[in-house]
């Protein structure tokens, strides 16, 4: 599925990336905790969170992530917005919630870059 039709089922607004709405994604990964985004998140997702600090940007470049969406209407900070252009990460705002906006996606053919984590987790 194109970026431009992800914007389109979920009302979403660009705030980085009008150019690059042709990009292909299939997968995405929802999360607010950044440690698990670099535990569990692969390359060329995209990233549902309602973070809108610039640290999501930096996750998102480490790991390759297609776009960001961020989730229940919240607005980036500007050093988020300016720091997305840079990187040349596509940054999208919609007003549903998380679990709202990846029913909506799932539906649509977009399934989770993971679909369960391994039985036995080492956690220490």
């Amino acid at each position: 599925m194109k970026l431009r039709e992800v914007k389109e089922i979920l009302e979403a607004e660009v705030f980085v990336g009008h150019d690059q709405l042709d990009m292909e994604v299939k997968t995405a990964f929802g999360a607010d905790l950044m440690s698990d985004v670099l535990a569990f998140a692969k390359a060329g997702s995209l990233l549902l969170t309602g973070l809108t600090n610039p640290q999501v940007v930096r996750t998102s470049d480490v790991l390759d992530i297609a776009a960001i969406i961020i989730v229940r209407g919240k607005r980036p900070l500007i050093e988020t917005i300016l720091l997305a252009e840079e990187l040349k990460i596509p940054l999208l705002g919609t007003r549903y919630i998380l679990f709202e906006t990846a029913g909506r996606l799932y539906a649509h053919g977009i399934v989770g870059c993971l679909e369960r984590v391994a039985e036995k987790r080492d956690f220490s």
